[in-house]
């Protein structure tokens, strides 16, 4: 409280980005065990990839310790619009009083976090192109073969014009809208749990980074799944027009993965997502309220 909404999202998109810079290389690790054995039945494929940390191992081999930073201006392009714009709805929400209503966490988290999905959605497919690249006998997915994150916007402008930018937008929304609804919504209930167990003490670092774990235990159940229909609708070969070669839409999407991979392929990567999960909303949430009370 006490914040104009513009100010928020200035604090907000700083908070992101600086949580960003600290959580890109899970993503990357996310990304490549999200697009591992795409529409293939399990066991049938190589995997480069075996785990969070192997695969981490896996990316440094290939690609240099660099690798591990792979789409990061992408990523902080991504952050700074996605979390400004969310947190700067979300604070307009606070003002009105929504939040205050039963369930008003929730809708106004959902409601900010899928503004903010729409704005931020061609930095995340620029993103999602760049930590999937690497060397052919470590690839996984679709190869898009950019130089750079401004080649890269220049490219899908040059060969499908604006609307290229947002393709994958639809896989996006729904991705953000039920991680901020769920992950705004259990937070602080979680923090909260965790020190009434005396755990930790109440307000301290610890107790807001075990809180962070506990919520993100609820973030990444729901929300993986929206993750891989997100990575693979972004980062599929499209047609001339721009029509995806593998997957029509959200829920053609969701049926080939069921189909052909199982149900535990929508939850490829969620190692990664949930152990990106806890400090990316511990860190995002705690610069915000540290440049907030600043």
């Amino acid at each position: 409280g006490g914040v104009p909404p513009a100010t928020d999202l200035v604090l907000g998109a700083t908070a992101g980005c600086l949580a960003c810079f600290l959580t890109n290389p899970l993503e990357v690790v996310k990304t490549r065990l999200q697009l591992q054995g795409e529409l293939q039945p399990p066991g049938t494929y190589p995997r480069p990839y075996r785990g969070v940390l192997r695969a981490a191992v896996a990316v440094c081999r290939a690609d240099g310790l660099r690798g591990l930073q792979k789409g990061l201006a992408a990523g902080l392009l991504y952050q700074g619009l996605m979390n400004g714009v969310r947190f700067y709805c979300y604070s307009h929400a606070e003002d009105a009083g929504w939040t205050g209503y039963p369930g008003g966490t929730v809708a106004a988290g959902a409601v900010a976090g899928a503004v903010g999905a729409v704005v931020g959605s061609p930095a995340y497919l620029v993103k999602t192109h760049l930590q999937a690249q690497t060397l052919s006998a470590m690839a996984v997915g679709h190869q898009h073969n950019h130089e750079s994150i401004s080649g890269a916007f220049k490219s899908i402008y040059q060969q499908h014009g604006v609307v290229g930018l947002w393709r994958g937008a639809t896989g996006a929304v729904p991705r953000v809208a039920v991680g901020s609804a769920v992950q705004l919504a259990t937070f602080a209930s979680a923090k909260e749990w965790v020190s009434e167990r005396q755990w930790f003490r109440k307000g301290s670092w610890a107790a807001v980074l075990a809180g962070g774990m506990v919520s993100g235990v609820a973030v990444a159940v729901t929300m993986t799944p929206f993750d891989v229909i997100s990575t693979r609708l972004y980062n599929q070969p499209v047609d001339a027009d721009g029509t995806g070669k593998l997957y029509r839409g959200f829920l053609d999407c969701i049926l080939q993965i069921s189909s052909k991979e199982g149900l535990l392929g929508l939850y490829k990567g969620i190692g990664a997502v949930y152990l990106r999960l806890g400090p990316h909303t511990v860190l995002s949430l705690f610069f915000w309220d540290k440049l907030r009370n600043m």
